[in-house]
């Protein structure tokens, strides 16, 4: 009787030979998965990374944030590639990288161009939403918002972020940054809430801040901050930087005069900005009797 190879190989235990294709394409598969892992290579994408044109660190959530089809891809690379320390993630960010340095180039804007930015908050705050509640802070935010965001955005600013009561947009000159300002305080003139018209303060200032994705960051956006801080009571106070970008007919068209802000002589200096910063009131010739400083 002739015997089963099959029943032979199940009775003894040992189980049928491998297809050798089927081995070859494994060890591949291995081969390759190691290989995309191995530290040495990752780090030397990663090093090439920062001799290509653009953000050698694109890829992150800061860079990846906002508009434009290089971030979006990058958004989805990320949910693709989940493996953060792989070479093909750092092969596809590279290749990502390039696409968005080369949009900036054909956009003819640069990724740390100079721009003038303006900080926003209206005075007291806190103070009104805490004693009126949510529901008449929420209509007054949104009534604030229809009344200043306009002006800003007619004139060619980009908003690049909301912060509760506070505004932050940046723009291409800084006496077009100023004549929004303007106008948008004046529309501000028209909101009013059980009772309460707010009061803004802005301040502004010129730099090359850090364009990371759709934020702005560096130290020429805390001095911006700070300039802000200044108009403790209201108003508009400018860096030196910025005023000294603007000529005396455009502030003459403009409507308004330049005042030095006084040294406070006991007060803590301010952190994060230079020694030697020094701001300015701009107020309307029309608003004359109206002095919102406070030094």
């Amino acid at each position: 009787m002739e015997s089963n190879p099959h029943s032979d190989a199940e009775e003894s235990g040992s189980a049928p030979p491998e297809d050798p294709a089927d081995v070859a394409q494994r060890r591949a598969a291995n081969w390759i998965r190691q290989t995309n892992r191995n530290p040495d290579l990752v780090a030397f994408v990663r090093r090439a990374r920062r001799m290509l044109p653009g953000d050698p660190e694109f890829g992150d959530p800061l860079s990846v944030a906002g508009d434009g089809a290089p971030r979006a891809a990058a958004r989805t690379a990320d949910r693709l590639l989940p493996d953060r320390d792989a070479a093909s993630r750092e092969v596809g960010l590279a290749g990502l990288q390039m696409w968005q340095a080369l949009t900036e180039r054909v956009s003819r804007r640069p990724a740390n161009s100079e721009v003038t930015i303006v900080f926003t908050d209206l005075v007291g705050f806190s103070t009104w939403s805490l004693e009126h509640g949510d529901e008449a802070t929420l209509l007054l935010l949104r009534r604030v918002a229809a009344a200043v965001e306009p002006p800003l955005l007619e004139r060619g600013g980009h908003i690049v972020k909301r912060m509760g009561d506070g505004i932050m947009a940046v723009f291409a000159r800084p006496a077009v940054a100023v004549g929004a300002a303007l106008t948008a305080r004046d529309a501000l003139k028209g909101v009013e809430v059980q009772g309460y018209t707010p009061r803004m303060r802005m301040g502004i200032h010129t730099g090359r801040p850090q364009r990371i994705g759709s934020d702005w960051l560096g130290v020429d956006v805390n001095i911006a901050a700070r300039v802000m801080g200044r108009a403790t009571r209201g108003g508009i106070v400018v860096s030196d930087a910025t005023l000294a970008l603007i000529t005396a007919e455009e502030l003459d068209d403009l409507g308004v005069t330049a005042r030095r802000v006084r040294r406070q002589m006991f007060g803590r200096p301010a952190s994060g900005v230079p020694a030697d910063l020094t701001m300015y009131w701009l107020r309307s010739r029309r608003d004359a009797g109206d002095d919102e400083s406070d030094d």
